[in-house]
């Protein structure tokens, strides 16, 4: 059973987070009380700590928290397939905290072979959902724009499925965590110009069959569309949340391009991918252990948050463990 009292990292206000002593959550009908061991800290969540007009403050204790695990605390009513004890990934939404309550149908009970593994059901399972949606084959070339977690782990699914991969970041520390995940050629995000040049060079003008866009910035979504073939498929998996986009539909018509929107908001198919990603791990296909490079108490969110928006030379994730 949970304890009386639990903490919760608050995000109090704009670039300001503080440590709560709260009532833990009880499980309702359906639903699971988890103990979390810790959350992986998401670039989705910076808007809020940067403090764009639309987000109110202080917000929920927990909140936005969403890659945790942990385990089973307590069951609600009605719930089977779980014990207490267990160890989980779970879909939640106040995972910045010691304790979180999720439905049971977002809950994945972990293999014993993942004992002691940080596994982020929710970044993981996208990753899958991403890989599936792109639908990459072997001799394929794929262009990954922009290389931070998301895209480290889509280098290691693409060069799997016998791809080449063009890794492109604006960080040489990232194009290393590329070649490390099977990227063959790595160019810097610099000159738009040069690589559009290299890459021509690189697939004897013909460009790439698939290209995955995971910055969530709109220059390198300029740059991914000139890097797709006729009748390429363009991936969007970078956070575009922040305004509108222009984009040049002309390239886009000309070529065919097929253009994915790679996110899902239905939580069903949050937990498929992350079914999908537990045993691509079980298989060795996909190794996120070396990409959590910084691990943070809890009471160090803020410093977790702020170094997932300056990303200094060495970073690629957060978590803050409890």
């Amino acid at each position: 059973m949970a304890a009386a009292h639990m903490h919760a990292g608050v995000i109090a206000a704009p670039r300001q987070a503080a440590l709560q002593s709260i009532a833990p959550p009880e499980p309702g009908p359906g639903q699971v009380l988890l103990r979390l061991q810790g959350s992986g800290v998401c670039a989705s969540s910076l808007p809020l700590w940067e403090g764009r007009e639309w987000f109110n403050y202080p917000q929920p204790p927990g909140a936005p928290g969403h890659e945790g695990w942990g385990r089973v605390a307590a069951l609600g009513e009605g719930v089977t397939g779980l014990q207490p004890g267990d160890r989980v990934a779970a879909l939640t939404y106040r995972a910045h905290a010691e304790y979180d309550v999720a439905d049971a149908g977002s809950v994945l009970r972990l293999p014993d072979e993942l004992a002691g593994a940080a596994v982020l059901g929710e970044p993981l399972g996208c990753a899958a959902n991403i890989f599936q949606r792109s639908e990459i084959r072997a001799g394929q070339t794929v262009a990954i724009v922009g290389i931070g977690f998301l895209g480290a782990l889509l280098t290691q699914l693409a060069t799997h499925a016998g791809a080449r991969v063009i890794a492109l970041s604006r960080r040489p520390f990232s194009l290393d965590v590329a070649k490390a995940a099977g990227a063959g050629p790595t160019l810097l995000l610099d000159d738009h110009w040069q690589i559009l040049e290299k890459v021509r060079k690189l697939t004897d003008g013909k460009w790439c069959e698939r290209v995955i866009e995971c910055t969530g910035l709109p220059w390198p979504l300029d740059l991914a569309g000139e890097l797709t073939a006729e009748r390429g498929r363009l991936i969007i998996a970078g956070y575009h949340q922040d305004g509108l986009r222009q984009v040049n539909l002309q390239l886009w018509n000309w070529r065919g391009i097929d253009v994915i929107n790679a996110h899902e908001r239905d939580p069903q198919a949050y937990v498929a991918g992350m079914k999908r990603a537990v045993d691509l791990m079980l298989e060795g296909v996909l190794d996120p252990a070396p990409l959590y490079t910084h691990k943070l108490p809890l009471d160090r969110l803020g410093e977790a948050l702020e170094l997932t928006r300056t990303r200094p030379d060495g970073f690629m994730k957060a978590l803050v463990t409890t």
